[in-house]
């Protein structure tokens, strides 16, 4: 089977995915965030683009990509910078590339740093709208939403959904911005699902 890369949200923790890779029973490998949430920082993690750089350097064969929130950015910029190596894209919460605000997204900003006073400042300027390029990607997307998260609601997946060709959405009753822990089992059903199409 393909390597999977868990991707978290700005929280930046790896323990993120823990309980969906748990349901999965997959040996994946889960990444953290250095200098976000409560990750120590390194000198050389100063962007998205650095992030970025993280997983393109860790992909030596096409691999699955799991990513939630902030980390689904990370995911469309590393299948827009090396399609032949991403396999399946699983976006959960994110923007995606797309302009969350203007689909009714609240701003997580005060509450993050009120939270992770310590996180670097440069992932609250972070903003990039890669809409015009999401038409590039083809590998199978899955984007799961809960259909109660103010952060990004349901209209960003509809809008991902339309802009990516070969997208479907699947939206959780109940689910918000950590759907993937309080909704880990249904989660990991659907991922399984997804992961074993062809």
């Amino acid at each position: 089977m393909a390597k999977t890369f868990f991707l978290p949200g700005a929280g930046g923790s790896a323990d993120f995915w823990r309980p969906v890779a748990t349901h999965l029973g997959l040996d994946g490998r889960l990444l953290a965030w250095p200098g976000l949430g409560n990750e120590p920082h390194r000198p050389d993690v100063n962007s998205v683009d650095d992030l970025v750089n993280m997983v393109l350097e860790g992909l030596d064969e096409p691999a699955n990509i799991i990513a939630q929130s902030m980390g689904g950015h990370v995911a469309v910029k590393v299948a827009l910078a090396a399609p032949e190596k991403v396999r399946r894209l699983v976006l959960t919460v994110t923007s995606g590339g797309v302009p969350v605000a203007d689909l009714g997204g609240s701003d997580w900003r005060a509450d993050y740093y009120a939270a992770y006073p310590a996180a670097a400042r440069w992932i609250g300027e972070a903003r990039e709208d890669l809409s015009a390029r999401l038409g590039e990607i083809a590998c199978p997307t899955l984007l799961l939403w809960g259909d109660s998260d103010p952060i990004s609601p349901v209209a960003v997946g509809r809008r991902l959904e339309a802009l990516l060709p070969d997208a479907r959405l699947q939206v959780i009753e109940g689910g918000d911005h950590d759907l993937a822990i309080t909704h880990a089992q249904d989660v990991a059903k659907l991922i399984a699902r997804h992961l074993g199409d062809g």
